[in-house]
């Protein structure tokens, strides 16, 4: 096991429209302003940028991101980070599932990355357990500030 590597998957469910979804994730600069976790996020062109994050641990991560796809008919926003962490994010947002559901729409989110933070890579394996569960932390507060901002903009 490479301990320094993490793959996530979350899928969130909204009472929004997918398409309204969409508009909100495709606009990453906006992301502090709704997830308390995503402590900044600045463009520096048209398709990269930087951004900080912070959960409950004691530091923050900051990255460089680089657009890779941003696909609104298929629902696909998919970006390359490298800094602290080294890797992909996609956000694949649709029509919420079963087929029949009532309304709304889902937001399934990917990432896999590697550790490149010196202090995180020297505590991987005493602290993963840790990693995890601060990064689920936060999640469930992005998942809550992108309700609030829907039910906002609804």
């Amino acid at each position: 096991m490479d301990w320094h590597r993490y793959r996530f998957r979350s899928l969130w469910t909204v009472d929004a429209a997918p398409a309204a979804v969409y508009a909100v994730l495709a606009v990453p600069e906006d992301y502090p302003a709704w997830w308390p976790q995503v402590r900044e996020v600045s463009r520096t062109d048209g398709g990269t940028g930087t951004a900080r994050f912070r959960s409950v641990s004691p530091y923050d991560l900051l990255v460089t991101m680089r657009e890779t796809r941003q696909d609104p008919a298929a629902g696909v926003l998919e970006i390359a980070m490298s800094g602290d962490l080294e890797g992909w994010a996609r956000w694949t947002v649709g029509a919420r599932r079963p087929p029949g559901a009532r309304g709304g729409a889902h937001a399934h989110f990917e990432q896999e990355v590697e550790v490149r933070k010196p202090l995180m890579r020297a505590l991987a394996v005493p602290c993963r357990p840790l990693f995890l569960a601060n990064h689920a932390l936060m999640m469930r507060g992005g998942l809550r500030g992108l309700r609030r901002r829907l039910a906002d903009v609804v």
